[in-house]
């Protein structure tokens, strides 16, 4: 999730810059197609007209777009290996009963040590060591006992996860108000968590998700037996949310539950409920009765009932995993603003790679790292002295869905035009040589569609260049 430097856009409104001298004279660009020329429209963004918008623009260009890439047995079998044999990952099933205050103490170090650098807050102020001091010492290590009994729950809510048990945002410069340096994911309702450890003033709770473990709010969580928490996740008959965030409907009856956004992938139980009787105070004829878990005032687990509207984004199942289907639940993020750790309600670029293929029952790592050299995807990965030959050949090879990974970021391959790849990515920056050789920033920050080969870390450096991993995981 590293985030890249960028420099503010500076745009006439309609002026136009064609990039063909310029890419050609770069060093290593020999190979880059003649159809490289590419304008620069109003919007500053360059290569990309309204028309390249839109999912249906690529899902036209697509090879089979609607072909199955991989069957509901396969995919199935995958995430059990991805558990099985992806160290980022954690399987709750196959915790011990009882957590030794090694492998509690472990999780917290290993998470998150105490800052070594300068830290600013939101105003820009520097964060007084103080502060930073007693935010550490929050996190009780030396309360850990040497065994306790391994705790379960649940999430209620989407709630952030957070490198320290601390909800304030601290950043590596004055100037950097977006990458929150404590902010590392998030949960979402029904996500299932090992309550590990709690801070000292009980806000916080240091939990363990099949994909992270770091500190959330303790009132996001609630705390329920085993069975019944890992159970939730294999109840049927199910609705796998297909939107970017739907919401629940307005209830007065159940507040707790009301409009309750549930985010893309989300998967949730149907409730054994009369289909002719009021739920929350509405007839629930025109909507699907959920049964999602809520936080009692003692912290337990319960569940209750809440409505979906029939017209909301989603599906009975995990859709199938196609090239169309990568498409369309890519571009449902399109225009969201970029959210470093899942921050800003949004999502960041390996949190929009996987929870758009979550929505087609393919489980990822969190992390770009992780991600990119994960054992059970195919992989085409690269040193940092292969030539830009081998890159421009794995390029050219890529098929729709395919991700691209380079230090701290991940794009999504869309299709290409006249030779030119495209690409989706939730990115919160994106810079291009001008004609005149001079650097030019988007300031994209948010998801995006922006063609790949243009896209520059610096003067002497594309992105291409530092293509660390292409990998296809509808395989």
């Amino acid at each position: 999730m590293t985030p890249s430097r960028f420099l503010r856009p500076a745009f006439p409104a309609a002026r136009v810059l064609v990039l063909a001298l310029a890419l050609a004279a770069l060093p290593g660009m020999a190979r880059t197609p003649p159809s490289a020329t590419l304008a620069v429209p109003a919007s500053g963004v360059i290569g990309v007209e309204d028309a390249q918008l839109s999912a249906d623009f690529w899902i036209a260009r697509a090879s089979t777009p609607d072909a199955p890439l991989m069957t509901r047995d396969a995919i199935d079998a995958r995430n059990a290996r991805l558990l099985r044999e992806d160290a980022s990952m954690h399987d709750l099933a196959a915790l011990p009963a009882t957590l030794t205050r090694t492998q509690v103490a472990g999780w917290i170090e290993d998470l998150a040590s105490e800052p070594a650098k300068p830290l600013w807050d939101e105003a820009g102020k520097p964060v007084p060591k103080a502060t930073l001091d007693a935010i550490v010492a929050n996190r009780a290590l030396a309360a850990i006992p040497e065994s306790q009994a391994t705790r379960f729950g649940m999430a209620v809510e989407r709630a952030a996860l957070r490198a320290m048990p601390s909800s304030l945002r601290v950043f590596s410069s004055d100037d950097d108000g977006d990458i929150d340096r404590f902010q590392e994911s998030a949960l979402f309702p029904g996500d299932a968590v090992a309550i590990a450890h709690a801070s000292a003033d009980g806000r916080w709770l240091f939990v363990v998700s099949a994909r992270y473990a770091a500190w959330v709010e303790a009132k996001a969580i609630a705390e329920g037996r085993r069975d019944t928490v890992l159970a939730y996740a294999q109840r049927t008959p199910y609705r796998v949310i297909t939107g970017a965030k739907p919401r629940t409907v307005f209830t007065r009856e159940e507040p707790r539950l009301s409009e309750l956004q549930l985010d893309m992938g989300t998967r949730v139980p149907l409730a054994d409920a009369a289909l002719d009787k009021p739920v929350n105070g509405q007839h629930p004829y025109s909507a699907w009765i959920l049964d999602l878990p809520v936080r009692n005032a003692d912290g337990s687990l319960a569940f209750a009932l809440a409505l979906l509207q029939k017209n909301a984004d989603s599906a009975a199942d995990y859709l199938p995993l196609t090239r169309a289907n990568i498409l369309r639940q890519a571009f449902k993020f399109l225009g969201e603003r970029y959210g470093w750790g899942h921050s800003y309600n949004g999502r960041d670029c390996s949190g929009f790679v996987s929870d758009v293929y979550r929505s087609m029952g393919v489980q990822m790592p969190r992390n770009t790292g992780d991600q990119a050299v994960s054992p059970v995807f195919a992989r085409t990965g690269f040193e940092p002295g292969d030539t830009r030959d081998k890159r421009m050949a794995a390029v050219k090879a890529m098929q729709v869905g395919d991700l691209i990974y380079i230090p701290g970021h991940v794009m999504m391959y869309i299709g290409d035009i006249d030779g030119m790849p495209y690409v989706i990515h939730d990115t919160n920056g994106g810079s291009y040589l001008d004609k005149d050789g001079a650097m030019r920033s988007m300031h994209l920050n948010g998801v995006s569609v922006t063609p790949l080969l243009p896209l520059r870390f610096g003067k002497d450096h594309d992105y291409v260049d530092r293509i660390t991993n292409i990998v296809r995981v509808a395989q």
